[in-house]
């Protein structure tokens, strides 16, 4: 049994909102695009240059999305960055690159 959603003050009616098994299917591919690009990047950048949606918990979801894509040896830390990539609070970001194996196509 499914339960109505509630119209917010205005009266619209919400976006259905993802789980977070649908949300990581839906945003994967973008990252793993990524990945076999071989260029470095921050998950900033893949979600801002692929308009990605947000997670149902964005302050756990987008890491615990990263650290799956690290488990899965799709990508493997560089570096931190402070300045050269963008942030919101100047503060020391991950850097990224694809693996040899998700370079290659092997991982995915």
């Amino acid at each position: 049994m499914s339960s109505p959603v509630q119209p917010t003050l205005d009266g619209a009616i919400p976006a259905p909102t993802l789980d977070y098994h649908s949300w990581c299917d839906a945003v994967r591919p973008a990252f793993v695009a990524a990945a076999r690009s071989g260029r470095l990047f921050t998950s900033f950048e893949v979600v801002k240059d692929n308009d990605l949606p947000e997670p149902p918990n964005p302050r756990a979801d987008w890491g615990n999305l990263v650290n799956s894509l690290v488990r899965d040896h799709v990508i493997e830390h560089v570096t931190f960055d402070r300045s050269q990539r963008p942030t919101g609070e100047k503060s020391a970001v991950h850097v990224w690159r694809g693996t040899r194996a998700a370079q290659a196509g092997r991982a995915a």
